[in-house]
């Protein structure tokens, strides 16, 4: 008996064990977290939930290939719902870094900081949910980690009529400080053009018959 107590305890304290935290809206794993969680707190200006929304959300470094300067971004980057919406949020990570799906400016007696988020150390997925109030506004979505925005993943969720679109979100609006690459040409640069065509042109001519004299020597 005492050999049996002790191979159990043996196997209870050997085996894996994997942490999760779940409260207050916050939920936490080894491959992720979510903050600020909220299926059913109703913002003060709605009675009711008028509408559930499921949204899928892919984001990863496929997405921006056909972006020049681009380095990450989400398959999707705008979206629009009712006023008082349950939008349910599945983010998948299709790359092996963070990512985090991240919404700003949401009520801050119930989102602390005004923020949503979704966040995955790697590849895989996460859902959680967040309630918006009734006003017709346009919600910031991006990646926080560092450079993410910067190299693409930006989106916006629009509420109602929404109030406009941000800038800067590929496909959809222009860039706020648009990347340029300003080619100063000085007349040294003019006369090494000239020249390398002239030397070029040259050697056109000359090489045809270099050949041809060597071809005909018997």
């Amino acid at each position: 008996m005492k050999s049996i107590s002790l191979f159990l305890f043996f196997c209870f304290i050997t085996s894996p064990v994997f942490a999760a935290m779940n409260h207050g809206g916050m939920i936490m794993d080894e491959k992720g977290m979510i903050m600020n969680h909220n299926p059913d707190k109703l913002p003060k200006d709605c009675k009711e939930i008028s509408e559930d929304v499921n949204i899928t959300i892919r984001g990863g470094h496929k997405f921006a290939k056909d972006s020049p300067g681009k380095m990450f971004t989400y398959d999707k980057r705008d979206w629009q719902v009712s006023p008082c919406a349950r939008v349910n949020v599945t983010f998948i990570n299709e790359d092996d870094i963070r990512h985090q799906f991240m919404i700003h400016g949401l009520p801050g007696y119930m989102y602390p900081k005004g923020m949503f988020t979704i966040e995955l150390y790697g590849k895989g997925q996460k859902t959680g949910s967040f309630i918006v109030p009734s006003r017709d506004y346009t919600y910031y979505i991006h990646c926080e980690v560092s450079q993410h925005t910067e190299k693409g993943m930006k989106g916006q969720l629009k509420v109602g009529k929404g109030s406009g679109d941000l800038d800067s979100i590929l496909g959809l609006s222009a860039p706020l400080t648009p990347d340029l690459y300003p080619i100063n040409n000085t007349h040294y640069t003019w006369l090494a053009l000239i020249f390398s065509i002239i030397i070029g042109a040259f050697l056109i001519r000359l090489l045809p018959g270099l050949f041809t004299s060597k071809h005909s020597e018997p």
